[in-house]
């Protein structure tokens, strides 16, 4: 049952998502031949702008991925569809385990896309090197390797993706137990979460100084600080995060087997 679900949200999701993969192929396709036109004015300002398209398009396509799961799990829950979910025979805990897989599948997909569009758009071989360069310096500064350094950039990216996702999920199930202004609280209850969390970790960040200088120094200074003290915040970062991701899923899937307001 739960590939069922996952099929029927994931198609959801993607009927409009997938509209904006295609225009950021295409006018990323386009940018890319239009750019093989040489000593052209005319043709290079066309290009110019037909990468900017592309990168508009790039954009929307992660946006509405949120604003679809989040809509896809409302009109899922509490609106039209909500009398069939309800009713169908499988566990509240499923339902919203299906939920959050298609959250992690559609925002993969999405980046996925994101990076081939980029790809196609400014491929060349003095941008690869330029990039290269970027990486290995970078690496080099904190003492690791270009791929531990990518592995690192993409865990947090879906880390702060998957968290801020959970959020809005925990919003919409609180949001909907007023009987008035369900959106408005939903909107509240999502961002003061947020924000809450966010104290919490300065919070964590700042006790964590008190027994470390070199942490310490990264609240209070703008020079340059001691590299493993970096390293060791990041680290501690990931690893508060997955508790906060652990915790928003529980308090989620709680909150939800409790029962919900349909409309």
């Amino acid at each position: 049952m739960l590939g069922k679900l996952l099929k029927y949200d994931l198609k959801w999701v993607y009927k409009v998502v997938i509209v904006f993969y295609i225009l950021a192929l295409f006018f990323s396709i386009v940018g890319r031949a239009l750019s093989c036109i040489e000593n052209s004015v005319v043709f290079s300002a066309v290009t110019q702008f037909t990468y900017g398209i592309a990168i508009a398009m790039m954009a929307n396509s992660l946006i509405n991925c949120f604003m679809r799961l989040w809509a896809r799990f409302v009109k899922n829950l509490y609106k039209d569809e909500s009398y069939l979910t309800h009713t169908l025979p499988v566990e509240k805990k499923t339902i919203f385990a299906s939920k959050i897989i298609a959250s992690l599948i559609s925002v993969f997909t999405t980046a996925v896309i994101i990076i081939v569009c980029l790809f196609i758009c400014y491929y060349s071989k003095e941008n690869i090197q330029a990039l290269k360069y970027v990486l290995e310096l970078t690496a080099s500064t904190y003492d690791t390797t270009v791929i531990k350094l990518l592995l690192l950039i993409a865990v947090v990216f879906f880390l702060e993706v998957i968290f801020m996702i959970l959020i809005g999920y925990v919003g919409i199930i609180f949001g909907h137990r007023a009987n008035r202004h369900k959106l408005l609280k939903t909107i509240i209850i999502g961002f003061v979460l947020y924000m809450l969390t966010q104290i919490i970790t300065l919070s964590l960040v700042f006790i964590f100084g008190l027994f470390n200088s070199n942490v310490m120094n990264l609240l209070n200074t703008t020079d340059i600080v001691n590299i493993e003290a970096i390293k060791l915040i990041m680290t501690a970062g990931i690893g508060i995060y997955i508790v906060y991701i652990l915790f928003y899923y529980w308090l989620g899937k709680k909150a939800f087997g409790k029962g919900v307001n349909i409309e």
